[in-house]
């Protein structure tokens, strides 16, 4: 009984690190498949797009940023949505019709809702979608568009970096998580596609966007769409874009909460046409980079109370008291702001959070609209 105990905790302990370690390492026995861009083609139309909920103090240094991209490309339409902004976030983006053409909305719909709207009226052939808050290399745009010159593929994501780190403990671990998930990507992307793209930065072509129900994420179905219709969705690193990460604990838990629910709640939508559209690889991919994640603290509680009944059924009771004793000091200490604890303090919130956006998808949960969270320098 003990062996078999002990077993079954190594068995949990290993589902809980696949998605970090055995996973990526597995990528290297995936046939690397090339991208194959044509310089000689002409670069295609493109609309890029944002939404804005009460974003008026980023929308300054957004507008600045968007003005370096037009003047690169005076060709790119730019559409702004504002989710029904109880601040100046509507009169700011009006103020630039020269720029920028404002989709307007009189009642809060949510982001999903802002982004089909402005996709069915975007002029380009490549919907460029971004965040209100996230500032784009401006020479990056060209890059972004040529990868589109191999006809299969069907989407690209950017790669965002976080600007402000050292803001806080939760800044920084934010930023080495955001690290190691792009790090992920670009082996992803080597070997096929990618398994989803985040809204800070990606593109893809209009003629795959679908239908997005409203209280889904956007960004996971957008990107996730291409793939099914036989096409790449690739990680570009020569397309940067910058976003400060939240500094409170309290607003990146919520953050982490909300996106799980809605992550989840995406997958449950997605899930029939991954099976029917997916072959072995692609299926492996998915539930490594996703599915195993979502559940990480179900495996890592397994893990930790089977392993202390396997120890306890060797006799060696003790040993199990102690282990407990040593984790959950470890915990007080991280809570307390230690530095060498609260890193991994804030490593299980992160846990703790995305399980409990999961269980607030099955009790019927959707976040459609929220507050943005607040950032520091």
């Amino acid at each position: 009984m003990a062996i078999m105990l002990l077993l079954l905790a190594m068995a949990s302990m290993a589902l809980f690190l696949h998605p970090y370690l055995f996973y990526p390492l597995s990528l290297r026995w995936f046939r690397e498949v090339p991208v194959r861009w044509d310089d000689s083609v002409p670069l295609p139309s493109a609309t890029l797009m944002f939404s804005a909920y009460n974003e008026e103090r980023a929308l300054p240094a957004k507008i600045a940023n968007l003005r370096e991209i037009k003047n690169r490309y005076p060709w790119i339409e730019i559409l702004a949505y504002s989710d029904c902004s109880s601040d100046r976030t509507l009169e700011i983006l009006s103020a630039e019709p020269d720029l920028l053409r404002v989709v307007p909305s009189r009642e809060r719909t949510g982001k999903a809702t802002g982004m089909r709207r402005m996709a069915a009226e975007a002029k380009g052939e490549i919907l460029i979608f971004t965040d209100a808050n996230v500032l784009l290399d401006p020479a990056a745009i060209e890059p972004l568009l040529r990868y589109f010159s191999d006809p299969a593929i069907g989407g690209v994501a950017g790669a965002l970096h976080y600007v402000n780190e050292d803001a806080s403990a939760t800044a920084r671990v934010g930023g080495l998580y955001w690290r190691l998930e792009e790090a992920l990507k670009q082996r992803e992307s080597r070997v096929g596609s990618i398994m989803g793209a985040d809204g800070s930065i990606f593109a893809a072509r209009k003629a795959h966007y679908p239908e997005v129900p409203p209280h889904l994420l956007d960004d996971m179905t957008v990107s996730m769409s291409v793939t099914f219709a036989g096409l790449r969705l690739i990680h570009a690193t020569d397309v940067p874009a910058y976003e400060k990460n939240a500094t409170s604990s309290a607003d990146e838990f919520r953050r982490k909460r909300r996106i799980a629910c809605r992550s989840f709640n995406t997958h449950r939508y997605l899930w029939p046409r991954i099976r029917r559209h997916y072959g072995a690889g692609d299926i492996y991919k998915y539930v490594s980079h996703k599915l195993l994640r979502w559940f990480g603290l179900a495996s890592l509680a397994a893990a930790l109370v089977l392993g202390a009944a396997g120890l306890i059924a060797a006799g060696w009771p003790g040993l199990a008291l102690a282990g407990a004793g040593l984790a959950l000091v470890a915990l007080l200490l991280g809570m307390a702001g230690m530095p060498l604890f609260r890193g991994v303090y804030q490593i299980l919130l992160s846990i703790v959070a995305t399980f409990l956006g999961v269980l607030d998808s099955f009790a019927g949960r959707t976040y459609q609209t929220w507050n943005p969270a607040v950032s520091r320098n």
